[in-house]
């Protein structure tokens, strides 16, 4: 792997952790400094990170910032992308109620997990992509979630479940873009851009 894919792997582990943006900033400066000098003096980057650059991001990851204090981080954030896909739902099919079946449960885990799974594996997986792994992972099982059980309505949600989905994850994502600007601005003036 080269250090701009180690750099990458670790970017979406740590983000899929919860580590919050200025923290990443910080361990991303770090392991890229790490792995500058060890480029320098002629050592591999399987030399920092070792083997496994999953297992070194996550092990980084439970040092710097513990399951207690990343857990309801990545729960607000994992409601707060919920809450957009609803608010997306009701917005395409212009109503103030979506049925939900077991066919568009499916759909939305099976892509969740499997974009989950290429980031932390691969790294960011981009726009394209995850678009890509919804038809080839979430449409199948959505399919087949429909020919097993049928399309029958489980429940349905009114208009205000989007915004409270979105409320716990607001100060995260305020926090988030604060932190982004910092970085641009930093970069702006001169400082070293991590891509």
């Amino acid at each position: 792997m080269t250090n701009a894919q180690i750099l990458a792997a670790c970017r979406s582990n740590w983000e899929y952790r919860g580590v919050d943006g200025a923290s990443l900033r910080e361990m991303l400066d770090e392991l890229s400094a790490h792995l500058e000098d060890a480029e320098a003096a002629g050592r591999s980057a399987q030399d920092v990170v070792g083997r496994d650059v999953r297992a070194f991001a996550a092990s980084w990851a439970r040092a710097r910032a513990p399951l207690s204090r990343r857990a309801p981080r990545a729960v607000a954030i994992a409601c707060f992308m919920a809450g957009w896909l609803l608010l997306g739902a009701y917005l395409t099919r212009w109503t103030t109620e979506v049925d939900v079946t077991a066919a568009f449960l499916a759909f939305w885990l099976a892509t969740g997990t499997a974009t989950v799974a290429w980031e932390l594996r691969r790294g960011n997986i981009g726009l394209r992509k995850s678009w890509l792994v919804g038809l080839a992972v979430g449409l199948p099982a959505a399919v087949l979630t429909m020919w097993l059980v049928g399309d029958g309505v489980l429940f349905t949600l009114p208009l205000w479940a989007a915004p409270l989905l979105l409320l716990p994850g607001l100060p995260y994502a305020v926090a988030d873009a604060r932190a982004a600007r910092r970085v641009r601005r930093k970069s702006e003036d001169g400082a070293p851009e991590l891509s």
